[in-house]
């Protein structure tokens, strides 16, 4: 019987009995996706998934982003590999780490749902797992802004640019990325959404507006915008809201990219090897009521 296990912090669960290799139940479907609304972030541990059986389970949340390159798994476009490895002279995948806060997709006008990775290799340094990931709460984050900000800002909208967070990875040191192209740029365009959205599993608030990628609020003139995100961006980053997991082999990890924000930390060096496979789920299902509402229907049986 599938267990879900609140870590008793500021966000996320580990999720016990239940194999993700197997076909998921209707029930555990419901009993997961209430799971991410109220607790964020759901770790898997000891689990053993194929590529195949990874895209299959991500799949049931949403529509799978899909990406054309030699970072992906060989035929199966939906799962990405992120990795430093090198093997041949050439990188089998893309390093995650040292991006910095964000919450991906957010630049999308079709929003990231959530994230599953699987972890398979983990670099260690005196016993001890590099490369953790760090998660911030933006239920929380919402909740305890002050009441002037929460009205202020009420139906105000953020534009969130890939631009800027490809920008900001350009900047780190060692970096040989190019500028985007306009031809890139136009690949992905701005989009706007509400600086405060409403959570479409808890039917709260969330401050959805992170420093990786928003740039402006729109309504706002452009002082008063840099002014109010960077109080923002300090506000949502304090310790109280945030959590770190460290890898083991075999976590799956699963989180909600519409109520947490995210940073890879990159603190392990180019010979200390990790390997983790990953998709990355939209939220063309989760926003539309009457997929909640039939999960809803199946908890309650």
């Amino acid at each position: 019987m599938m267990d879900v296990i609140p870590a008793g912090q500021v966000l996320g669960a580990t999720v016990t009995g239940i194999d993700l290799s197997q076909p998921l139940a209707p029930q555990n479907l419901a009993e997961l996706v209430e799971a991410l609304g109220t607790h964020g972030v759901l770790r898997f541990p000891g689990q053993t998934v194929s590529p195949a059986d990874l895209r299959d389970f991500s799949s049931h949340f949403g529509g799978l982003q899909r990406t054309v390159s030699n970072a992906n798994e060989p035929g199966i476009p939906e799962v990405s590999i992120l990795s430093n490895i090198v093997e041949n002279g050439k990188p089998i995948g893309i390093v995650d780490a040292g991006q910095d806060w964000h919450t991906d997709m957010s630049y999308n006008a079709v929003v990231g749902f959530v994230n599953v990775l699987y972890a398979i290799k983990i670099p260690r340094r005196n016993g001890r797992a590099l490369g953790s990931t760090c998660f911030a709460n933006m239920h929380a984050a919402y909740d305890d802004l002050p009441d002037e900000i929460k009205q202020g800002l009420a139906g105000m909208t953020a534009t969130h640019d890939f631009n800027k967070f490809w920008e900001n990875m350009r900047s780190q040191p060692g970096s040989k990325r190019p500028p985007l192209t306009p031809e890139q740029r136009a690949k992905r365009p701005p989009s706007v959404h509400p600086v405060f959205l409403t959570h479409p599993i808890t039917g709260r608030k969330v401050l959805y507006c992170n420093p990786g990628y928003a740039i402006r609020i729109n309504e706002l003139g452009e002082q008063e915008s840099e002014r109010m995100l960077q109080i923002l961006f300090d506000h949502q980053l304090q310790a109280k809201y945030q959590i770190t997991h460290e890898w083991t082999e075999g976590d799956v990890l699963m989180w909600d990219h519409i109520g947490t924000l995210h940073n890879a930390m990159p603190d392990y060096e180019p010979h200390e090897h990790r390997l983790i496979k990953r998709c990355q789920v939209m939220a063309d299902k989760v926003f539309d009521p009457e997929f909640v509402r039939a999960v809803r229907d199946q908890a309650r049986r």
